[in-house]
């Protein structure tokens, strides 16, 4: 019973490292980030965050990957409760906005990409895994609205997929700049244009 109760202890004190370490990368980036200032905020030592997390990376790494759960619960877990086809497609489009929304500092997987598109290593990597699994899904939303003909026939799922991804990142890039309702509304607008110009 101890020895779980330990367990326990250890996952929600490294859960709790974890939240805080995100908090500060959607503020300063993935480079902001030092194992010396998360164990500051969160009240304990350097030796203390070592003891969850080897290095700087592996912790970096950890933020990674919540911020891969948390837009996978966000965006898609909602997103596939509609009907297959265009209005589950409509919908990741949306709900990703109104997730970058909710990151009101900003989407650390984005500002991972930006800070190790061209630093090769495990970081770099980790988010080539997670882009590359977001594209799938988003291609396989994509041929489900071919399948059931509310898209055209010829329909490049990635081309697509590609395009709708960069509707997003300009979202990102905009409302950072100028402020989330002018750069939401546009990235709607957006949207709507682009999936009409695939409609069958």
């Amino acid at each position: 019973m101890q020895a779980a109760a330990t367990a326990t202890k250890g996952a929600a004190t490294r859960d709790s490292i974890i939240e805080r370490a995100y908090q500060m990368v959607r503020r300063e980036g993935f480079e902001g980030l030092s194992i010396g200032t998360v164990a500051s905020s969160v009240g304990m030592s350097k030796s203390g965050v070592f003891a969850h997390f080897g290095s700087r990376e592996d912790l970096q790494i950890a933020v990674l990957d919540a911020a891969a759960q948390r837009f996978t619960e966000n965006v898609f877990l909602p997103a596939i409760r509609e009907r297959r086809g265009l209005p589950r497609l409509e919908a990741i489009g949306r709900r990703w906005m109104k997730w970058l929304r909710s990151e009101q500092g900003g989407c650390p997987m984005v500002s991972a990409a930006i800070e190790y598109d061209d630093r090769p290593g495990p970081i770099r990597d980790r988010v080539i895994v997670y882009q590359t699994r977001l594209r799938k899904e988003l291609a396989r939303a994509i041929s489900m609205a071919v399948e059931t003909g509310e898209l055209k026939a010829d329909t490049d799922p990635a081309q697509l997929a590609f395009e709708i991804f960069g509707v997003e990142l300009v979202m990102h890039h905009d409302w950072r700049l100028f402020g989330f309702d002018e750069a939401s509304e546009r990235a709607e607008r957006a949207l709507d244009r682009l999936l009409a110009s695939y409609k069958s």
